[in-house]
């Protein structure tokens, strides 16, 4: 009795979804009706289609609003796969990345603009900026830095030349794992890596996969190319290399750090509008006079804007010259920006905005 009871209950409850799914896919195609009628606005106007602030501030309003039982991640991930979607009915944005296929760049990349996206891997962060610069490229994403590892200078050192801002930035935490065509550790006779993942699972792989001869490969899609290709090697790699190359996922989260992330950038030709969570990225280059960099520090704290980054480079110009990259969280058009801007001026020899964008922590 009580079986059918339950079975009884069951049906109901489906029944209850089969209507939700129902409402829920009117609903879908509504937003994307109004997408689509957006998205002519927008290029009669000559407007980007991207519009990072505005699609941050549509998350940060759904997330506080939600109630649960769905978990924030699961409410910001389910609406950013239908922000993604309904951009696609806009257009189909172009995007190149610091490659090969199947790293973490790439992985960003798919998680912000979603699977639709046409995407472009190039073998340097030079030639990411030069393909958006020339528009063949709609945005660029190339990684910043990482929490162990430190900052990428490269990416650093292209924008003291490049005209391109940053539009968007996002943190993903880097899941390492160990991929191969086998379905059982005892199998694996030999691990293909990059160097820094190597590095960053040597504990683990001491532990688990002790004397087994470890291989640094160009890459870590490299490392998954050769775990697909020989049955007693495996790859630490992401788990999109797994899917790419269909590898088996043979252990997860395989990192020794279970903090370690990687900051990325995504680049393109306009700046982003205030979200009200945002961050402004700054390249300067202060006039060299004992107390200098003391002085410019002043002039933020003198506003109460707080700083989240700041790292030196030298010019390559001339020997013991160097900028200054600054991160500070607020947008180029608060009030209070704006004075420090002013106010920077008589301590440097030049200030350049990198751009004003949604912070993504």
């Amino acid at each position: 009795m009580k079986e059918k009871e339950s079975d009884k209950e069951l049906d109901a409850l489906r029944k209850k979804i089969d209507g939700l799914d129902d409402q829920l896919l009117r609903l879908l195609n509504e937003r994307a009706r109004h997408a689509q009628k957006v998205g002519e606005i927008k290029i009669q106007r000559k407007e980007e289609i991207y519009a990072s602030n505005r699609e941050r501030q549509i998350l940060d309003r759904l997330v506080a609003e939600s109630q649960g039982p769905l978990p924030e991640e699961s409410v910001e991930e389910i609406f950013r796969a239908i922000i993604n979607n309904c951009r696609l009915l806009q257009k189909r944005l172009r995007i190149a990345y610091f490659g090969p296929e199947a790293t973490f760049t790439h992985l960003a990349a798919t998680k912000h603009f979603g699977q639709a996206a046409e995407y472009v891997p190039f073998k340097s962060i030079a030639d990411v900026f030069d393909e958006v610069e020339r528009d063949r490229a709609d945005y660029g994403v190339v990684p910043i830095e990482n929490s162990t590892e430190g900052v990428v200078n490269h990416t650093h050192d292209m924008f003291m030349e490049s005209n391109l801002v940053i539009c968007a930035e996002r943190e993903d935490k880097i899941s390492q794992c160990l991929l191969g065509v086998q379905d059982s550790l005892k199998k694996v006779k030999l691990v293909y890596s990059h160097t820094q993942p190597l590095a960053q699972c040597r504990h683990w792989l001491d532990a688990h996969l002790p004397g087994v001869a470890l291989h640094e490969a160009a890459s870590t899609a490299d490392a998954a190319a050769h775990a697909a290709l020989d049955p007693a090697a495996a790859a630490v790699a992401s788990p999109l290399a797994a899917e790419i190359y269909s590898l088996n996922i043979l252990a997860s989260n395989i990192q020794d750090s279970p903090h370690n992330a990687t900051r990325f950038l995504i680049i393109g030709k306009k700046m982003a509008g205030p979200s009200g969570r945002d961050k402004t990225s700054v390249l300067l280059s202060i006039k060299d006079r004992v107390g200098a960099l003391h002085d410019l520090l002043m002039v933020f704290k003198e506003e109460k804007l707080n700083l989240t980054k700041i790292e030196s480079r030298p010019t390559k110009k001339r020997a013991w010259e160097y900028v200054f990259f600054i991160d500070v969280e607020g947008h180029v058009a608060d009030a209070n920006m704006k004075r420090v801007l002013d106010k920077l001026q008589p301590h440097c020899l030049f200030v350049k905005i990198l751009g004003s964008y949604p912070r993504g922590d």
